[in-house]
């Protein structure tokens, strides 16, 4: 194995989770959970792995409507439809689950668990002359993007847990599943399209997603914050 792409693989991942627990400031989680999660992002990448391979081999669609199934079916529902089911009931029964906040940073690090296997799986298997290539592209492109989808599906899990409207639990506990899976299927679509102004819709939907995610961090933090500050004014 060559020690320098299996640092390049890991390591915008180790900047990521050092980002993320950073973040949690007021009420941080115990370390042990947050290994559990990453360790459970691990695990789910293999059975993600085997149903991908397995639906590549299916030929039956031609020109777009292949590239609708590689990303909204290959990628994004097997890998948000995988983490969605081991990450919902584990994080419902976590104890330490205890603010909004915990939801988007558990999903995070399952992500990151995930994310590490699969760029290890990239960039230990790409040619030589382009791994250090892949290697940044994933690290800037593909790991964030994981970690989007992660805030997104951790959003609606929060929203669900402390929701006391039974409609809107339902509503919520749909949309943290179904959003992922359309903004990662979306993700990859535009990458794959190749269309002349592809490149520039890929930018505006970057800009987007980590707009719209990371204001859904900042609230929580937010109120994560409010709530700690409340606590020491008793």
């Amino acid at each position: 194995m060559k020690y320098e792409l299996l640092v390049l693989a890991i390591a915008p991942v180790v900047a990521f989770v050092f980002w993320i627990y950073l973040k949690d400031k007021y009420e941080k989680e115990p370390v042990w959970v947050l290994v559990k999660f990453f360790i459970l992002g691990i695990i789910v990448s293999i059975p993600a792995i085997l149903i991908e391979d397995t639906l590549m081999k299916v030929d039956i669609w031609t020109g777009y409507s292949y590239y609708i199934f590689l990303a909204f079916v290959v990628a994004a529902l097997t890998e948000e439809g995988l983490k969605a089911m081991i990450l919902i009931p584990t994080i419902l029964n976590e104890k330490n689950f205890n603010e909004k906040l915990d939801g988007i940073i558990y999903s995070i690090f399952l992500s990151l668990g995930f994310a590490t296997v699969e760029n290890i799986i990239y960039i230990l298997f790409e040619k030589n002359s382009m791994a250090l290539e892949v290697g940044i592209t994933r690290a800037i492109v593909s790991i964030p993007a994981h970690m989007m989808f992660a805030i997104t599906m951790g959003y609606y899990i929060s929203k669900y847990k402390f929701s006391s409207e039974t409609i809107k639990k339902r509503e919520y506990l749909i949309m943290s599943v179904l959003v992922p899976i359309l903004l990662h299927g979306l993700f990859d679509f535009i990458l794959m399209i190749r269309y002349k102004w592809s490149i520039v819709m890929f930018i505006i939907y970057i800009v987007f997603l980590w707009k719209m995610n990371l204001d859904k961090l900042d609230y929580y933090i937010g109120i994560s914050k409010f709530n700690f500050l409340k606590k020491k004014r008793k």
